[in-house]
């Protein structure tokens, strides 16, 4: 699954990806950019 990092700029794989929960009860995944290491945030699809 791919996230858009803000760091570098563009989507990348996300690495270690853990389905969480917003507040609001809709699903995410949350996980780390491979490149520089700046955590992702996907919601939706989890």
């Amino acid at each position: 699954m791919e996230a858009y990092c803000f760091k570098c700029k563009a989507k990348r794989e996300i690495k270690d990806p853990k389905k969480v929960t917003m507040k609001n009860g809709k699903p995410a995944t949350q996980g780390v950019c491979p490149v520089c290491s700046t955590k992702v945030f996907r919601i939706g699809k989890s």
